[in-house]
């Protein structure tokens, strides 16, 4: 995208930078698409609306609220991996709507490039998503995005990126607009601190001028409010520009409405229809959001209360219509239900850097329950694995022991074997550590979500215990370097601790109760060899992510702007004591 910017006119070769549109703090951060966002350029006569879309499926609900302003796919596909498990959810949504797509293979230029096995790929993909004849007969590029160019010879080297260009003019159809008066269904909402409630879509019929008067419309047809339109903007490049008239096919930003949202029809006062919108994919995994009730609450953080946590979930679960929120049961938090790990750790991390404080519970997948026999469902994942072969049976033992089977295996080139499991969702939590620590960090794993089937019983979960701290202060280095025959610590020396944080990792199945702040006792006795250097193995780091996934079910994370620490949900010792004699009597 930044070299059809760049090579249309849109953007002056200095302007944009790299990746233009991964403009999100923490899409530049881990290198991923995580909001789908809008653009245009002018080719020619031609205005081409491009709408740049994630490809992991936990943000599958950014794909599948988008895919009603668009006409047709362009499809990205690396020249050495292939497709992976991403391009299958995105172009299945796609199918799913008849749209036809545009097969681009990218760094044709890189070693190893293998085209005519990719292309292979791409063909038995289209033929498993059921692609009709006319989805299957779809035009083919060879490009460079790096270098700015395509070609549709893999043995030429184009000049420009105008091949591509050319070809989305002549494949793509123009939008297919109605006669009659201005409708538009909303797909995305975001807020702008002068402009206020933003709602962004493609207009269906009609035109549209500032401060007219519209009504917008729920699913049901109800009216939601009436409003007068305070600004129109288009979007020319990654901007937005403030337009006099919007027409049918045009997609614009509207402002001016306190309580539409995504998924509502805007329309003239006299229309009473609304547009049909697609219904999202249910949520797979929750979790629940609490206050942070550890000694050390509220000395990072100033939004700590339940009161300002409600609001900003309540906030962020009507803009991305692929979250559900709701109250716990006993009233002391929120369960956040959402696609996966990645997703609802984004969301996190987002609130953290906000000013929040939370407490983050393990995750749990949601069931269901079969309406014709009554057995309970759970989710499950297709899990792609590339991995040199010598440590492919590591992978497909650990991947059994958490009720995963293996519906196939082949070689893919360079010593490298893929795997293609099938496995509870439930049974996957936690395991990425361990997958790179049997693949000495060379493997790559992929997850998608692909059903509900019946519950498979009970899963392994962690093997190994936690150190917990048994009182609070400072953590002493001389104290860690005697912990460390236990096992692997999370903390470093000097930290502040508390009674019930979690330490380190306990090197047998345990939890174990210690003293990080234990100090040398000082004597009066001067000899050589008395004094001993310590020297502390580098502390065991992980992210967000990795945290969430670690956690057992009575254990929390705490979350704060400037930590992220582990701790035992129930902080005094002889409070677990009880609890887990009143689990084995139950």
């Amino acid at each position: 995208v930044d070299k059809l910017l760049e090579q249309s006119g849109t953007l002056d070769r200095n302007q944009g930078g790299e990746r233009v549109m991964d403009s999100n703090d923490q899409e530049k951060e881990r290198g991923i698409t995580i909001l789908a966002k809008n653009t245009a350029i002018k080719w020619n006569d031609y205005r081409i609306n491009i709408v740049d879309t994630p490809g992991h499926a936990d943000f599958g609900g950014e794909v599948e609220r988008v895919m009603s302003m668009v006409d047709s796919v362009c499809l990205l596909v690396d020249a050495v991996d292939g497709p992976m498990p991403q391009t299958r959810f995105v172009t299945q949504k796609a199918f799913e709507r008849g749209l036809r797509p545009i097969v681009v293979i990218n760094k044709i230029d890189r070693p190893g490039a293998r085209p005519d096995w990719v292309m292979d790929e791409i063909f038995d993909l289209f033929d498993r998503l059921g692609a009709t004849e006319e989805q299957l007969d779809f035009p083919v590029l060879f490009a460079s995005a790096k270098e700015g160019w395509a070609s549709k010879e893999t043995e030429t080297k184009g000049p420009d990126m105008a091949c591509l260009f050319d070809t989305i003019i002549d494949y793509v159809p123009p939008p297919t607009v109605e006669d009659g008066p201005f409708r538009m269904l909303v797909t995305t909402l975001e807020s702008d601190p002068y402009l206020g409630r933003v709602l962004t879509g493609r207009i269906q019929s009609g035109s549209l001028t500032a401060n007219t008067t519209v009504q917008a419309l729920n699913r049901d047809g109800g009216m939601v409010e009436k409003a007068r339109v305070t600004k129109v903007q288009a979007f020319r490049g990654p901007a937005r520009t403030e337009v006099a008239t919007a027409c049918a096919g045009d997609i614009v930003s509207i402002a001016g409405f306190s309580a539409a949202t995504v998924a509502d029809t805007l329309c003239d006062v006299g229309v009473s229809a609304p547009i049909s919108a697609d219904p999202v994919d249910p949520p797979t995994l929750a979790m629940v959001f609490s206050i942070n009730d550890s000694p050390m609450a509220g000395r990072d953080g100033e939004k700590v209360t339940s009161r300002v946590i409600r609001t900003r979930l309540m906030a962020e679960a009507e803009g991305n219509v692929a979250i559900r929120i709701r109250e716990t049961e006993d009233g002391n938090g929120f369960e956040v239900a959402g696609r996966g790990e990645l997703q609802l750790g984004v969301l996190i991390e987002t609130m953290r850097r906000e000013g929040f404080e939370l407490s983050i519970s393990r995750p749990r997948v949601l069931t269901r329950e079969d309406p014709d026999t009554g057995q309970i469902l759970e989710p499950f994942e297709d899990v792609l694995v590339d991995v040199d072969e010598e440590f492919s049976g590591a992978v497909f033992e650990a991947i059994s022991k958490r009720k995963g089977r293996m519906e196939e295996m082949r070689p893919s080139g360079g010593g490298k074997v893929r795997l293609l499991f099938v496995a509870p969702s439930r049974g996957m939590i936690g395991y990425h550590g361990e997958f790179m620590t049997d693949t000495r960090g060379t493997g790559v794993i992929n997850r998608m979500f692909r059903e509900y089937g019946p519950h498979v019983g009970p899963v392994a979960g962690r093997h190994s215990g936690v150190l917990i701290s048994n009182a609070g202060g400072n953590s002493v280095a001389y104290a860690l370097m005697n912990l460390e025959d236990r096992g692997a610590m999370s903390t470093n020396s000097g930290v502040t601790v508390y009674e019930g944080m979690i330490i380190g990792e306990n090197s047998r199945g345990n939890d174990l109760q210690v003293n990080p702040m234990k100090a040398k006792q000082l004597t009066n006795i001067r000899a050589s060899g008395t004094d001993e250097a310590v020297r502390l193995t580098p502390a065991k780091r992980m992210s967000l992510e990795q945290t969430i996934a670690y956690i057992q079910d009575d254990e929390l994370v705490e979350v704060t702007p400037r930590h992220i620490r582990l701790r035992k949900r129930s902080l005094c010792p002889h409070d677990r004591k009880r609890q887990a004699r009143q689990a084995v009597t139950a």
